[in-house]
């Protein structure tokens, strides 16, 4: 009779958590306009590729794996998820009784004018007492622990959502330290050819001083062209060096020599167009902004327990078992023991209670403030690399005319020196005009390659199903 009493204590105190103190939680107005600037009306039921379908180039792919495998970033992130999902459990545990099993033993002496059977009695008394105890579980009547337990949950879930906002950048970043790296090599290319072209005018300029018909003025400025080219080298190796040790450390471990055969550097490496969708999509498609919402429906929580905090507080301790004064015979019939003992604290004069309610709180409203700056932020990085798209293709077709025009004149400044109708300075000028025109495409082609991967990423990404891995449920 004695423990189905304590079982339906137990199930009552289970039933009274229902109540809570927390706010009713709405979602913030989005504080975007509904389209980006200049977009034209677009699908907005297409969803985003998964990144391998992304990036075309196999060996960008095979780092990309390498990064997510071994990158110290990733691998933090994800042991933060581990430590939220176990403050969770232990915020979770606090709802449920705590049963074990528990055994005392007690001796007293008294002096003799204190013994009740007598100055003549024993002058150390034992008790034994063993069975199973509640300790100090909490009726939660206005929803303290049921709302700090949200408020775990919540807080794991924002930090789930935090991991792959760590994973989609690893992706970019892996992706735009690949490109540097590429971009790094066709410049070296560009300068190794320019130099050979450079050092051939300067033998020409050589030949034709020797000959007389050269000036000091031409063959100085002919030298000084092969040596400035040569310093963009001795920079672009530089460069080279550092984009490896970038890329390097994203992956965590070495750049293995097995990789897959690189495609050719340029666009054809990434999808060539992304479903950029409305600003509203955004909020499911954006770990960060999701992240905010968790922290935001977590600080609704904390407002729940922080209020709860000015109610009486009912705890629950108990035990059933046996009691006897000898311990071989305390698991007798006849020596069966329970205890019951409630506990009730209310605040009466307490400012910390307050001071915890304000602060709670103060808190929602920064986490308010931060939903709407991540949302302003992701509205921002994809209006940015919209315009990027429009802008970067035109700007790269120009280019490639300015080259062709410039390689023109180059050859039209050597035919018109060669025949002594132009001096060495027109040769000059073509070439930096040429040498310029074609660091400037490699370098704007990357910038267009980057911004695509910008523009993939503030979209929140692609998964693949092996990417994503499942929260725990709320219980």
């Amino acid at each position: 009779m004695k423990s189905k009493r304590l079982w339906l204590v137990s199930s009552l105190c289970l039933a009274l958590g229902a109540c809570s103190l927390a706010p009713t939680y709405h979602r913030p107005a989005s504080p975007v306009p509904d389209q980006y600037p200049g977009a034209a009306a677009q699908d907005t039921s297409a969803a985003l590729p998964p990144w391998r379908d992304f990036f075309r180039d196999e060996r960008l792919q095979a780092l990309v794996e390498l990064a997510l495998r071994n990158n110290r970033d990733l691998r933090i992130a994800v042991q933060r998820v581990e430590q939220a999902r176990a403050q969770y459990g232990v915020a979770q545990s606090d709802q449920l009784p705590t049963l074990g099993i528990q055994g005392t033993e007690q001796a007293t002496r008294l002096p003799p004018n204190m013994r009740t059977a007598g100055p003549d009695s024993p002058a150390v008394s034992k008790s034994y007492i063993a069975g199973v105890g509640m300790t100090a579980f909490e009726l939660d009547f206005f929803g303290r622990v049921r709302n700090l337990s949200k408020a775990a949950y919540e807080q794991f879930l924002s930090t789930e959502e935090a991991r792959r906002t760590v994973q989609l950048a690893l992706i970019a970043q892996t992706a735009e330290a690949y490109f540097n790296l590429r971009s790094a090599q066709s410049m070296l290319g560009l300068t190794n050819k320019t130099l050979q072209a450079r050092q051939g005018t300067l033998q020409l300029v050589q030949a034709r001083f020797n000959a007389g018909v050269a000036s000091d003025l031409d063959l100085a400025q002919a030298q000084g062209q092969v040596d400035s080219v040569q310093a963009d080298q001795i920079s672009v190796e530089r460069n080279l060096a550092q984009a490896n040790n970038a890329l390097q450390l994203l992956l965590g471990t070495a750049v293995p020599a097995d990789l897959p055969a690189p495609a050719p550097f340029g666009s054809a490496q990434l999808l060539s167009a992304l479903p950029a969708g409305l600003p509203s999509q955004l909020l499911e498609r954006r770990p960060d902004i999701m992240g905010a919402e968790h922290d935001l429906i977590g600080a609704d929580a904390q407002i729940g327990a922080a209020r709860a905090a000015f109610f009486p507080r009912i705890t629950l301790t108990g035990l059933l078992g046996f009691a006897s004064p000898e311990l071989g015979a305390l698991f007798g019939g006849s020596h069966r023991y329970w205890q019951y003992s409630p506990q009730i604290q209310m605040p009466i004069f307490s400012g910390g209670v307050k001071g915890n309610l304000d602060y709670a709180k103060a808190s929602q409203r920064i986490a308010v403030a931060s939903y709407e700056k991540a949302i302003q932020t992701a509205f921002r990085e994809v209006a940015d690399g919209l315009a990027g798209e429009a802008t970067y293709s035109r700007q790269l077709d120009a280019l490639r005319s300015n080259e062709a025009a410039a390689v023109r004149a180059l050859k039209l400044s050597q035919l018109r020196y060669e025949t002594g109708v132009d001096s060495f300075l027109q040769i000059q000028s073509a070439q930096v005009t040429l040498y310029g025109v074609q660091q400037q495409f490699i370098l704007v082609g990357a910038s267009a390659l980057a911004n695509r991967v910008e523009l993939y990423k503030a979209l929140g990404g692609g998964w693949d199903p092996s990417d994503v891995k499942e929260p725990v449920s709320e219980s």
